[in-house]
């Protein structure tokens, strides 16, 4: 059967709407997407995570910043997302034709641009994905700078185990909690020394930082981690009593949910 243009047009246009229509019937959510760093991503390294070098952290070049909203205040740092470009919205022109879809992990904080109606893409209530260039390439065509998106969050596969970051001082530990899997972020964290009585409770400082206002230097170190997922996991003895501030510590486990 002979059909136009126009109506071929209005037939690709309806299967598109009512595959993003599935989508987020299926438990996804609507969002934003722009890019930031350089074309290899390293201008995304660091970030208010405070995960570092991202490679050496286990979350490579597929990582984004979190709008406000999604970020809440560091919780989310490590959670991964899947995140498709949704074409059937203003802006899908600027999607990647074929397969655009990646998953990346929330490495930094998108901040809000307070000199934009509404605190700009990133502002107060927006969910919004400030991606490396790379995963950006996944999903959208650089020359369209911003692209409508869904995503849902997904569970982190993470190669190798669980990292503690160590820093501080003489009066209080911080520990950057890495590579974590499952849900990928930390609920919650406690130590415990050669010499303390017991698990010893932290609490967030900022980003994927845990600290502890005990004077733990020159014990060996166990920690306690708890995922957002629910998942609870011990780390007996895995940082000996030798370690120094800047260090970072892997261990064979992690978690699965």
């Amino acid at each position: 059967m002979y059909m136009d243009t126009s109506s071929r047009s209005l037939v690709l246009c309806t299967l598109v709407l009512a595959a993003c229509h599935g989508l987020a019937a299926a438990g996804w959510s609507q969002g934003t997407a722009t890019f930031y760093g350089d074309a290899d991503g390293s201008g995304t390294m660091g970030g208010a995570c405070g995960y570092g070098n991202l490679y050496n952290a286990g979350y490579g070049i597929n990582n984004a910043a979190l709008s406000q909203t999604l970020f809440n205040d560091g919780a989310s740092c490590g959670q991964c997302y899947l995140i498709t470009c949704d074409a059937s919205r203003p802006g899908g022109q600027y999607c990647r034709p074929g397969s655009n879809s990646v998953t990346v992990s929330a490495t930094n904080l998108c901040p809000p641009n307070y000199g934009l109606p509404g605190g700009g893409w990133c502002g107060p209530g927006r969910p919004h994905f400030d991606m490396s260039q790379p995963a950006w390439e996944r999903v959208g065509v650089v020359q369209g700078g911003i692209v409508p998106v869904l995503y849902q969050q997904v569970a982190c596969a993470r190669r190798g185990g669980v990292r503690f970051a160590i820093a501080g001082s003489a009066y209080y530990l911080l520990v950057n909690i890495q590579n974590v899997g499952g849900s990928g972020s930390v609920k919650a964290a406690s130590v415990k020394g050669d010499r303390t009585a017991g698990w010893v409770q932290m609490s967030r400082n900022w980003g994927a930082n845990w600290q502890a206002l005990s004077g733990l230097v020159g014990q060996g170190l166990s920690f306690a981690v708890t995922t957002t997922g629910g998942q609870y996991l011990q780390f007996l003895y895995v940082v000996p009593g030798w370690w120094q501030f800047g260090m970072t510590f892997a261990t064979n486990q992690n978690f699965a949910y």
